[in-house]
């Protein structure tokens, strides 16, 4: 198991190496001069110059990665370009937005999978697997951001049951910001859940053929006794797999649903990182989406290893 996990390790350190790389590059090509942004078009070329000197950018793109690297692995992020404050200050205050609504939206989503999966398997090609699969598809089928308007419309305009947006502060407590948080992880949970109840109910399917749950069935046990004791483990590998690249995808629709919602997350402050060629912002939080990106799917390997050793053993 050591092995198995020392090798995914490397592989983890390796991945955020390559992506580290790619997004100062990427940063690097973008148009826009950050010291004219925060000075202005008017501003004299002088003081555009010693604004660029001030904040480093003058130096050669080696010698400022090397240096970003460098701050990150000793906790220093930089300051913020626009704002004049650490860059750590602003991610720790989103991360208090977008985490909780990840995991929110994330447990919902399978929660939807399982049930609606399981079931339809269950119910094999009757009136309620045929109708749930349809309104999976439909789900797959909607962006996340066009839902998050219509819920907006109905439960928090015409129902006034919960807020069309804001977020007011863990400080006001537990349950005002839960409801803050409902209508944006029903808008991201919406398209996961549908893939993943899709994929659950295929590869539940699947393992119903295999021949161990056909001998068990022929030995009396019922249906659900089955599912649950035989089928539902080895089912749920494929399931993570979809889940950890979900998550992917979920991660970036809060750029777009908690601009909708009005929600001061990460993908509020990318985007106005954006606007404002904050670089040095841009870059510490893709950097961090990336991160959380790849130990998701890091946890999810070291997981296959749990539900089925046979794939350990055969790594190694």
């Amino acid at each position: 198991m050591s092995v198995f996990i020392a090798k995914r390790v490397m592989t983890l350190i390796a991945t955020l190496i390559g992506a580290s790389i790619v997004i100062f590059i990427v940063m690097e090509i973008l148009p826009g001069d950050p010291a004219l942004v925060i000075l202005g078009v008017d501003a004299s070329p002088e003081a555009v110059q010693a604004l660029t000197t001030q904040l480093g950018l003058d130096r050669p793109p080696v010698e400022r990665y090397w240096a970003w690297i460098s701050g990150l692995l000793q906790g220093e992020l930089g300051n913020s370009y626009a704002y004049k404050v650490p860059v750590w200050e602003l991610i720790e205050g989103a991360l208090l937005v977008t985490v909780p609504l990840a995991f929110l939206a994330i447990t919902l989503s399978i929660i939807l999978a399982l049930v609606i999966g399981l079931y339809a398997a269950a119910n094999h090609n009757k009136l309620g697997d045929v109708t749930l699969m349809g309104i999976s598809q439909l789900g797959i089928s909607v962006p996340n951001f066009w839902l998050a308007i219509l819920l907006i419309i109905l439960f928090a305009i015409e129902l006034r049951w919960l807020p069309s947006g804001g977020f007011p502060g863990w400080s006001e407590g537990i349950w005002p910001n839960i409801r803050a948080m409902i209508l944006p992880s029903v808008a991201l949970a919406t398209v996961v859940g549908a893939i993943l109840a899709r994929i659950t109910r295929s590869s539940v399917l699947e393992v119903f053929r295999e021949d161990y749950v056909r001998t068990a069935r022929a030995k009396g046990l019922s249906q659900r006794a089955t599912l649950w004791r035989h089928v539902l483990r080895n089912a749920l590998i494929p399931v993570m797999t979809i889940t950890g690249i979900q998550f992917a995808a979920l991660l970036t629709g809060t750029v777009v649903v908690e601009n909708v919602f009005r929600l001061p997350g990460l993908g509020t402050l990318v985007l106005k990182a954006i606007n404002n060629r904050d670089t040095i912002v841009v870059e510490n939080v893709v950097l961090l989406l990336a991160a959380m990106i790849i130990i998701v799917n890091f946890v999810v390997d070291v997981l296959y290893a749990v539900i089925d050793p046979r794939l350990k053993a055969h790594d190694i």
